[in-house]
C-alpha cells in the first residue's frame, strides 16, 4: 500500500506552492496530498479541525513548510490519537520566530501575520508525542525575515537554524536552502524521503 503524505504550506502561500514537492514525493513512490488553509485570516484555530479530519482518514506522514510545521505539531499535541507516523518540518520556527516578533512590533506590519501571529512568535513546547519529528533547516540567508529579525548564526533568510532545534526531535539536519527555496530543493526532498523511510536524515 502506498504511504500517504499530507503536505502543509506556509503562512502567505497557497496550497499550490507545495506542488513541486508533491510531484517529487510521488516520483519517490508516495501518495502526496496537499492540505490548504488560510494562514492569515483563518490561522491555526480554523485549520486544526479540518486537518484532524484529514489525518484521521488513515496512516500518513506529514511534510510541512514554515508555519505548516507548527500547525502540524500543535494538531498532534492536541490529538495524539491521530495515525501520523513521521513529520518533516522545512524551515519551521518550532522554537518561535524572531522575524514574527519583529513584525508584531511594527504597527504597519503587525497585521500581516493575522491569526497565526501568536503561534509563529511563541513556537511549540518540547516535542514528546508519538510521531517521530525531524526538522530540516536552511543556511542560505535570502529572505525578508532578515529585515525584521536579528539572527545569530546560520539562517535561511526568515528563520534561524537555532529556531528549528526543538527539544524532542528525532533528527535535525541543515542544508543549503533559503526559506522559499525549500519548495524547490532536491536536497530537501532527498532528506525528507530518507526520514519518511528510515526515521533518520542523511548526514
Amino acid at each position: 500500500m502506498t504511504t500517504r503524505i499530507v503536505l502543509l504550506h506556509g503562512i502567505w502561500m497557497p496550497g499550490a506552492a507545495m506542488g513541486w514537492l508533491a510531484a517529487r514525493l510521488a516520483e519517490a513512490g508516495f501518495a502526496p496530498e496537499t492540505f490548504g488553509y488560510h494562514g492569515v485570516v483563518g490561522g491555526p484555530d480554523a485549520a486544526l479541525p479540518r486537518l484532524v479530519a484529514t489525518l484521521a482518514r488513515g496512516d500518513a506522514h506529514v511534510l510541512a513548510h514554515s508555519l505548516g510545521g507548527l500547525i502540524a505539531l500543535q494538531t498532534l499535541q492536541q490529538h495524539p490519537q491521530l495515525p501520523v507516523q513521521r513529520v518533516v518540518c522545512l524551515g519551521s520556527p518550532l522554537c518561535g520566530s524572531a522575524a514574527a516578533h519583529g513584525l508584531r512590533q511594527r504597527r504597519w506590519t503587525a497585521a500581516t501575520l493575522g491569526r497565526s501571529a501568536g503561534l509563529l512568535e511563541n513556537g511549540c513546547a518540547a516535542w514528546s508525542g508519538r510521531a517521530q519529528v525531524g526538522a530540516i533547516a536552511g543556511r542560505v540567508p535570502h529572505g525578508l525575515g532578515r529585515l525584521f529579525g536579528h539572527f545569530e548564526g546560520d539562517n535561511d533568510g526568515s528563520v534561524a537554524v537555532a529556531e528549528t532545534r526543538l527539544a524532542g526531535l528525532a533528527d535535525h539536519v541543515v542544508i543549503a536552502a533559503s526559506h522559499s527555496g525549500f519548495l524547490f530543493s532536491a536536497e530537501a526532498v532527498r532528506q525528507a524521503v530518507a526520514f519518511f523511510r528510515d526515521g533518520r536524515f542523511r548526514h
